[in-house]
């Protein structure tokens, strides 16, 4: 039971977490959110959230397939230090940048919210990574059902979170959203900070 309940709050985040960078879905939800559409904003976050569920779980079970190898296994921290700098640091680089998609006004919330994530692939690498990196230092375990799902709940209820929090305190929050904003540089700089923390246990720890 703890194991699961382990998961679902480090699911959520890092959902949370991975979820703040300006991007043409977060920007959508405090675009709704300045146009007092919170109904749309409602549905579009639970669109996304939705779309985030089974898109982690074939990342968790791609993650499976490649630390099966036990070079992969073996090395565990060392990869998953590398590929968490690795995500901070393009992070830090895209955070500033948006497509012309968020500027787009459409009228249903669940439909923009479907399509939005399901053409953001970026989900996979990213929960790649994180998993790989809390099963490196033993922080989950996903070795039954119930701890899977806990998992992917966790990171669903994150996403979801995230954006519908965004999308009502949108008005107070647009400012710190500006590419100029010292704030997108957040997550980036804990990813980096993660990476470098798995690192040091790799190359130090016995």
């Amino acid at each position: 039971m703890m194991e699961a309940i382990t998961a679902f709050s480090l699911a959520f985040a890092f959902s949370f977490v991975g979820s703040v960078p300006p991007g043409t879905i977060n920007l959508t939800a405090v675009q709704l959110g300045l146009e007092h559409r919170m109904p749309a904003a409602w549905r579009f976050a639970a669109a996304a959230a939705c779309i985030e569920y089974p898109y982690a779980w074939i990342a968790i079970q791609f993650e499976q397939w490649v630390t099966a190898s036990p070079a992969v296994r073996n090395n565990l921290l060392l990869i998953g230090g590398v590929v968490m700098v690795v995500i901070g640091v393009i992070n830090l680089y895209t955070s500033g940048r948006t497509t012309g998609l968020a500027g787009r006004i459409q009228k249903s919330g669940f439909r923009r919210g479907i399509v939005y994530s399901i053409l953001n692939p970026l989900i996979l690498p990213y929960w790649i990574a994180v998993t790989a990196y809390l099963k490196g230092h033993g922080w989950i375990v996903l070795n039954t059902p119930a701890q899977l799902h806990s998992y992917l709940s966790g990171l669903t209820l994150g996403a979801f979170v995230l954006l519908i929090s965004a999308a009502y305190m949108a008005r107070r929050m647009v400012k710190a959203y500006q590419p100029k904003s010292a704030i997108r540089l957040v997550p980036g700089i804990v990813l980096i900070g993660l990476g470098l923390y798995s690192l040091f246990r790799f190359w130090f720890e016995p």
